[in-house]
């Protein structure tokens, strides 16, 4: 008897005794998403067999552990949670210090007029997320890179230098923002806590290894849920809400149009485009350089959708839960003038009572720790890669000077706005409003490099990013437009 005739003979005689599953069907069966399913055999939790025509199968003795291990559901959300990559932080950090106070300032000044923007972006963001993350898989180079391929290094330098000092002035909102809240929990200097927090997240960013340190973000975005909890509190309407949250309503008024640019400003920034695409890029170099065999590319980009799905719906959940608790506790009482996070978190203890207050509060912290480091890392991607520098998390600092400076730099600059004088909460409105004009020329570049298939080979938009994306478009072209009409134009207000 030959051994081929030998494994064949073995493994009908198995299979007699051990129903065999395929990776799909497994998953099926425990009602959890792909990606979650191949880790479980990864992390050694599961035991898979190789089958003589070199598939993966699952014994039904394995599949009975699995369902043991995730019967708890709190075990099962914290493994789908360590599953998941960069589109989950990407999105929870959309919810920064600065994001937060943007939809608390709207939500005190206009009710729930604004709320239909957390449902009718939703669909935008997943769409525009997912382009980027494509991008970033198929070319394995970060957006600026791709960006100058086909376009004049002077117009994407000017691009990125934007995005830059938008993410500066983000960093100093958010910074001043989490020294605020602590001082609002426990006693200590404003600008001693800005300075611990500055310190840290440096350090942090720069000397831990991007496993390690894309651990931290993972479970820091936790911390968003805050917000979430903060709006089962106050015992809302949930008919009145559920109403606005569907029906859009738009009004010709300067202000209204303006702050419906900064929620697309905070919600779609481009600073997440550059991050989204160079942290694709970092989890195929983290991949090589721990020898784990390369994936292909249908199956990364399931996972990056799946990625990104979960961390999209999740930023978008907060932005909704933030602005009909803003609009239910502080519009309903008559306080309109809400300038930052750390101001709606002590209106909010009064009215809604400390339990509401206190996880406010912690969530600025929390969020900020998350979304700083994102910021000024998407930055540095984007310089770094129009300046040719080595660039890279999971380089170390020795390796990438040039790059981890621009990240300890920019914390450093933002900071200091907090000492200065320069109110961050204002230029922060108005850097959200940059964000959505910035964003313009980007979405169409995205959308355009995407489409090609001389980058993109076989795995160009698919419909539904294309309707969805140039939708985006279009929708920021008409709000721009609008703007200039009711500041400057004839129906100047």
């Amino acid at each position: 008897m030959s051994e081929s005739d030998f494994k064949k003979g073995f493994q009908e005689s198995f299979e007699k005794t051990e129903k065999l599953f395929t990776i799909s069907e497994f998953r099926r069966e425990l009602g959890i998403p792909l990606v979650l399913a191949k880790k479980l055999i990864l992390w050694g939790k599961v035991e898979a067999v190789q089958t003589v025509d070199g598939t993966i199968r699952i014994t039904s003795s394995e599949l009975e552990e699995a369902k043991d291990i995730l019967k708890n559901p709190w075990k099962r959300g914290i493994l789908y949670l360590r599953s998941l990559g960069p589109g989950l932080i990407t999105g929870a950090s959309d919810d920064d210090p600065g994001g937060i106070g943007t939809y608390s300032s709207v939500g005190a000044k206009f009710g729930l007029a604004l709320l239909w923007m957390a449902a009718w972006l939703l669909p935008i963001m997943l769409a525009v997320q997912e382009a980027c993350a494509r991008i970033g898989i198929v070319t394995n180079r970060g957006l600026a890179g791709v960006l100058q391929k086909h376009y004049k290094k002077k117009i994407v330098a000017t691009v990125v230098v934007f995005l830059v000092i938008a993410n500066i002035v983000n960093i100093g909102a958010d910074i001043g923002a989490m020294a605020a809240s602590l001082r609002l929990l426990v006693d200590v200097n404003y600008f001693i806590a800005a300075l611990i927090f500055t310190v840290l997240i440096i350090v942090l960013e720069i000397f831990i290894p991007y496993r390690q340190y894309s651990k931290i973000l993972k479970w820091l975005t936790i911390t968003v849920f805050a917000y979430v909890i903060t709006g089962f509190v106050i015992k809302p309407d949930w008919g009145i809400i559920l109403k606005e949250a569907v029906i859009p309503e738009v009004r010709f008024d300067k202000d209204f149009v303006f702050a419906m640019i900064a929620i697309f400003g905070t919600t779609i920034t481009p600073y997440l485009f550059f991050w989204q695409t160079s942290e694709e890029v970092e989890e195929i170099a983290e991949e090589k350089h721990e020898g784990l065999k390369p994936m292909k590319l249908n199956q990364r980009i399931a996972r990056m959708r799946t990625d990104v799905k979960t961390g999209m719906i999740l930023a978008n959940l907060v932005f909704f839960f933030i602005i009909f608790t803003t609009a239910q506790v502080l519009f309903k009482n008559g306080i309109t003038n809400i300038e930052s996070a750390e101001q709606a978190a002590l209106a909010l203890k009064p009215l809604a009572g400390d339990n509401a207050f206190l996880l406010f509060a912690a969530g600025i912290i929390g969020t900020g720790l998350l979304a700083v480091p994102i910021l000024a890392g998407s930055g540095a991607y984007a310089l770094a890669e129009v300046m040719n520098w080595k660039e890279g998390l999971n380089k170390k600092f020795s390796q990438a000077k040039a790059f981890y400076v621009v990240i300890a730099v920019s914390i450093l600059v933002g900071m200091s706005l907090n000492f200065i004088g320069i109110n961050p909460i204002t230029a922060l409105y108005y850097s959200a409003y940059l964000n959505g004009i910035i964003s313009l020329p980007l979405l169409i570049v995205i959308m355009v490099v995407g489409n090609d298939q001389k980058i993109m080979g076989k795995e160009t938009h698919p419909r539904w990013v294309k309707f969805f994306g140039w939708l985006a478009v279009a929708g920021v072209a008409v709000g721009i437009l609008l703007t200039i009409l009711l500041n400057w134009g004839p129906f100047k207000q």
